[in-house]
């Protein structure tokens, strides 16, 4: 271990959505990445079995990638965006809109998920009150959701560990029900059959608020976070119904679904539902620069594009929003997106990655399985009176052996990079198998 990462070295850095104490005890430390695999700083060899944080999708230490930050740090490191631009940010936005579903063709950059939220959020209130209908301020999250740390994130979402330290948060918030329904839908393979009428949740809330106060609802295609929820079959077009039938805008956050972790580069176009608005973040620049967006119908931007042309029509934005590193980070990924169709290889994996995860349903303590895409999740038994403890000996357990996996409660989280081969698939199924029957 060097010096910077010596124990004593680290005491002044308070971790994010990290056992501080725990961790600095026994620190894991990463020196390099390349390919599939981190180095830590012992030069062992970690197979990244989570994308990093869900975000590297392309791999680690992709060559277009980092000759684009590269040349744009000795062109251009920074632009002011309020009232000024640099050429990146619109060639980035035309790419862009050539990836999403039809009619999301407008691009509002941010630079992280949380804040792609934010602006989503914002974006869905300030468009009813300017097309008259003022009354609609209430958001509706639902239970189990995860929309990033930031104030209106947390109270739409439903995690209860995140939202139970700050207060009552955002006024004017409610949830529908969650999809997950163990009894049910234990160990499907893919979209589970039974659960599309959950979404007749939102009619409750109709019937209890009146929609001409809703301004919006705000889902996760596929719920990551919480431990990976497959949305069940019909599910999300009978949301999509309901929000139609009412005048209620959906969103839909694919901050951990976007740029090809289900098949297609949306989850939206693998389940066949286009939301209004669409939040992305992560695998936009690989997790190479931090950078979110947020994708809007060409109606909801027609609609602010009203009074003096002098005037600003949306006073919301952020210092760095389109930062020229961002945007060439983005470029490069996009390129090698394309080069290398990553975009849909998770649609060529899936089958074999479903058989590697589900192979796990027999291993101790394992009572449901879960995936789409290149995502899995592997819930299990808690131990008595100790949540999450279970997994995060399992998380342990693998790193130790050179498997980085990923835990949200009792749950294991498995969501390699698009490049993964079937070998490493096997590698990472395989080392998480022995460490379940460690962890017995």
């Amino acid at each position: 271990m060097s010096q910077s990462t010596t124990p004593g070295a680290m005491d002044a850095y308070w971790m994010p959505f990290t056992a501080n104490r725990q961790f600095k005890k026994a620190p894991r430390v990463l020196t390099r990445a390349e390919g599939m695999y981190f180095r830590d700083d012992k030069n062992r060899q970690i197979l990244d079995g989570v994308a990093g944080l869900w975000c590297v999708n392309a791999g680690h230490n992709r060559s277009h990638i980092v000759r684009a930050i590269q040349e744009q740090a000795a062109e251009l490191d920074y632009a002011p965006p309020f009232q000024m631009a640099h050429p990146k940010a619109f060639e980035l936005a035309e790419k862009l809109v050539e990836l999403t579903p039809a009619g999301l063709n407008k691009v509002f950059y941010t630079n992280s998920g949380s804040e792609s939220v934010e602006t989503a959020l914002k974006m869905a209130l300030a468009y009813h009150r300017i097309r008259g209908e003022g009354s609609r301020t209430r958001l509706i999250g639902r239970e189990r959701g995860y929309h990033g740390v930031n104030f209106g994130g947390i109270s739409v979402g439903g995690m209860v560990a995140n939202r139970k330290m700050f207060g009552t948060m955002l006024s004017g918030v409610d949830h529908i029900r969650h999809t997950h329904d163990a009894a049910r839908n234990a160990f499907s393979v893919g979209q589970p059959a039974h659960g599309a009428d959950l979404a007749e949740d939102l009619e409750r809330l109709v019937a209890l608020h009146d929609a001409s106060t809703i301004a919006a609802v705000i889902v996760e295609p596929v719920a990551g976070s919480t431990g990976v929820l497959i949305p069940p079959q019909g599910y999300l077009q009978r949301l999509r119904e309901i929000c139609d039938k009412h005048g209620i805008l959906l969103i839909f956050d694919e901050i951990i679904t976007g740029f090809g972790r289900t098949g297609q580069p949306f989850a939206a176009q693998t389940f066949g539902v286009t939301p209004d608005i669409m939040t992305v973040a992560k695998g936009l620049t690989n997790g190479c620069v931090p950078m979110g967006a947020v994708f809007a119908k060409q109606s909801i931007y027609d609609t602010f594009m009203s009074g003096p042309e002098h005037l600003i029509e949306f006073f919301h934005g952020y210092t760095y929003s389109a930062h020229p590193l961002a945007c060439a980070a983005a470029l490069g990924t996009l390129q090698t997106y394309a080069e290398e169709n990553l975009l849909t290889r998770a649609s060529e994996l899936q089958g074999y990655f479903a058989e590697a995860v589900h192979s796990l349903r027999d291993a101790p303590n394992v009572i449901d399985v879960r995936n789409i895409g290149l995502v899995g999740g592997i819930e299990l038994a808690p131990l008595p009176g100790e949540p999450a403890k279970r997994a995060f000996n399992v998380f342990l357990d693998c790193y130790d052996k050179g498997v980085l996996i990923r835990t949200t409660g009792d749950t294991i989280a498995l969501s390699p990079p698009l490049i993964v081969e079937r070998e490493q698939i096997d590698h990472i199924v395989d080392t998480l198998r022995a460490a379940l029957k460690r962890a017995a």
